[in-house]
């Protein structure tokens, strides 16, 4: 059986997400305060819950590359998407500058709500992507 081209790209993104949201995490562990003003006015105690959001970034999405819990980490992993989303949302109608030094221009922060479910896509489709076994029947 050819093996088509996506076969390798999913395979291949499912190892991208954990290191993508672990690098993420990192940043929400080690500079709480850099990201905490997008929740201030959302939430009680938004530095703890910064820091508790990088370790579940952390340790979560390495779920993906496990077939037994890949199902499961997609659901936590997009719940958590959603559940951050209204702190996206905030920076763009507040006029917030977007977090890590990224653009603080209208586009760029509005531009983020449409990248949320391009990255739900990414994980579902991802953790769903099952590598066909390639046989030699000759």
């Amino acid at each position: 059986m050819k093996r088509g081209p996506f076969q390798s790209f999913w395979a291949a993104a499912r190892l991208a997400l954990p290191l993508m949201f672990t690098q993420v995490g990192m940043v929400h562990i080690l500079q709480p305060d850099s990201l905490s003003y997008m929740i201030n006015s959302l939430l009680p105690n938004a530095r703890m819950i910064i820091v508790l959001t990088g370790i579940f970034e952390i340790l979560v999405p390495w779920g993906l590359l496990f077939p037994a819990y890949r199902k499961w980490t997609a659901y936590l992993l997009i719940a958590y998407l959603v559940a951050i989303f209204p702190a996206n949302i905030q920076v763009a109608v507040n006029g917030l500058s977007a977090p890590g030094g990224l653009p603080s221009a209208p586009w760029y922060t509005w531009s983020r709500l449409l990248f949320q479910p391009v990255y739900m896509y990414w994980i579902w489709r991802a953790s769903t992507y099952r590598q066909l076994a390639v046989t030699n029947l000759q």
